[in-house]
């Protein structure tokens, strides 16, 4: 196993944390004030949340997915953009967090 495999894995699994907190929080908004607005971003977490979770249910889960994964099958150069996507959305939805909760 790579570090960028690890690095992925754990971006992807925080990615799912925040997310959740999110979308407690644009749903709570959206059941007091019936704002469009807010349920557009529920949604929107939502569907970033099926992405973020399948993402993770594949990397520790599936049978063959989780295994191919894990070898040195794919390479590090791969990994490295996977990587590098899972954290800067990590950034992102850690970030919108943070102006939500303001």
């Amino acid at each position: 196993m790579s570090v960028w495999f690890d690095v992925a894995r754990i971006s992807a699994g925080v990615n799912v944390v925040l997310l959740t907190a999110l979308i407690a929080i644009w749903g709570r908004n959206y059941y007091q004030l019936r704002s469009k607005h807010a349920l557009g971003l529920m949604v929107f977490g939502i569907f970033l949340l099926l992405e973020n979770a399948t993402s993770l249910y594949m990397y520790l889960f599936h049978g063959v997915l989780a295994d191919w994964f894990a070898s040195s099958a794919v390479g590090p150069t791969a990994w490295k953009w996977m990587m590098a996507l899972h954290v800067l959305e990590t950034a992102g939805i850690a970030f919108l967090l943070w102006v939500t909760w303001d």
